[in-house]
């Protein structure tokens, strides 16, 4: 038994729907699909995934401005300046931005410029971070840590909301095991799990569980049907020049053809992925991205 207070379900019906805008919002029927880059590099980067991930339809961006990396010689982010990146083509285009936030100081500026903060899987149990989180006044997208139980992983999201914030979206990522084939083990049996404990939304990143391009599509499928809310993936202009991240990386074209291949998926398990409204832009060819 779970000691969660506030994200426990407390019936089978119990469903919290976080809002990410005034159209798109996880836990209901619709799946909610956010995808772009590991890292923000440019405008010109951002603004060619933005015109052909909006028709794809994908419901939100992604991008980090802030990294984690292993090395302390690996690309760290551009921080500010790639926040006013996420903000221009927000505006632009009219589309919620995802980014991630590593530490308290961070906080107050990427709420100013983005819809949602996520929580890396290294910062999933930084409980400062977790109890300042509850008071950002923005939804939250929480990672599952690299080795955490599901109970830790809960028990994570319970102190953002004893915080104040009730807006907590779960992801499952993938955690580190003995096999080394694929980047991390994606327990899809957790989804399922989490979907009966808690209340609250639940995604899957399989970007970062497969850590390859190839299986990618397959897993996303897989994670649709196991009633997932939606997906986080990674996808680049050029994903063998992305400066992290670069093998797990679709292009935008896989990208979109995997949008279209999800939507039977969802419908067979009672789920849609509805189209993008306000879209005022005609998409720029494929062939022709930057």
């Amino acid at each position: 038994m779970i000691n969660a207070k506030l994200v426990a379900q407390s019936h089978p019906h119990h469903q919290t729907i976080v809002r990410l805008s005034k159209t798109v919002a996880f836990g209901g029927e619709e799946l909610v699909i956010i995808g772009g880059p590991c890292a923000v590099e440019s405008l010109e980067q951002m603004e060619t995934v933005a015109q052909q991930l909006k028709f794809a339809p994908v419901q939100a961006l992604r991008g980090g401005v802030y990294k984690p990396r292993t090395s302390p010689y690996a690309f760290q982010g551009m921080g500010e300046a790639g926040l006013e990146v996420l903000a221009q083509v927000r505006s632009q285009y009219n589309i919620p931005v995802v980014t991630e936030v590593m530490s308290i100081s961070q906080i107050e500026a990427i709420a100013t410029h983005a819809d949602m903060l996520q929580v890396g899987s290294r910062n999933m149990q930084n409980f400062d971070l977790l109890k300042a989180l509850g008071q950002a006044g923005k939804p939250i997208l929480l990672k599952r840590g690299l080795a955490a139980t599901i109970e830790e992983f809960v028990m994570a999201a319970e102190y953002i909301v004893s915080h104040g914030n009730p807006d907590v979206v779960m992801c499952e990522r993938g955690i580190r095991s003995f096999d080394n084939y694929t980047r991390n083990v994606l327990d899809l049996g957790a989804v399922a799990a989490l979907k009966q404990i808690t209340h609250l939304p639940v995604i899957v990143d399989p970007s970062h569980a497969v850590g390859k391009r190839e299986l990618v599509a397959p897993v996303a499928k897989a994670a649709v049907a196991c009633g997932a809310d939606g997906l986080i993936i990674e996808c680049h202009p050029e994903p063998e020049k992305s400066v992290s991240d670069a093998r797990q990386a679709l292009s935008l074209e896989d990208m979109v053809n995997l949008v279209a291949s999800l939507k039977p998926v969802a419908v067979a398990v009672g789920r849609k992925i509805s189209e993008v409204e306000g879209v005022g832009l005609k998409p720029t060819p494929i062939c022709c991205a930057a």
